[in-house]
């Protein structure tokens, strides 16, 4: 019974009293009616890439007495949005380092992964498909040798 409240109020949170009614009614509820775009939460593409012009996030980790404090994962991102850098830390130091490379259509072709000593160690290269899915990812070895494809597949159920 408690399962069931709790989808039920999640519901009704979500979509408001269109979801109840239907219930009410003792019907399944269908899709809820459309919503305008101005009452949707979801940004596009271009509104997320300016909200990260020039951003830089840092994650922090505390220990449970709030006394020690280090950091976790490091983003940078450009005066354009794109993602520059990621790097994720141990308690030893940086675990890994990403930099990421754009095309002049703005997706990423090229990832360079550097391991905990800061020696390039992967190379992922993208591939994508007409309508700007991955496609292929290919992972290269720092002396040129592919070492992997992994291949995306879509389809919808």
């Amino acid at each position: 019974m408690k399962k069931t409240s709790f989808i039920v109020i999640a519901t009704i949170a979500l979509a408001g009293g269109y979801v109840l009614h239907s219930i009410a009614q003792g019907q399944r509820p269908a899709t809820p009616p459309p919503v305008s775009q101005s009452q949707t939460p979801y940004l596009t593409p271009e509104e997320k890439r300016a909200m990260r012009k020039n951003l830089v996030v840092k994650e922090m980790n505390t220990d449970a007495k709030g006394k020690r404090q280090w950091i976790d994962h490091l983003t940078v991102w450009d005066e354009n949005g794109f993602k520059l850098e990621e790097i994720e830390y141990a308690v030893y130091g940086q675990r890994e380092r990403i930099t990421y490379e754009y095309d002049a259509t703005g997706k990423c072709i090229r990832e360079n992964v550097y391991n905990d000593k800061n020696k390039l160690y992967r190379i992922r290269k993208y591939e994508y498909l007409p309508n700007g899915r991955k496609h292929k990812q290919f992972n290269i070895n720092p002396d040129g040798k592919l070492y992997s494809i992994k291949v995306y597949d879509y389809s919808y159920k």
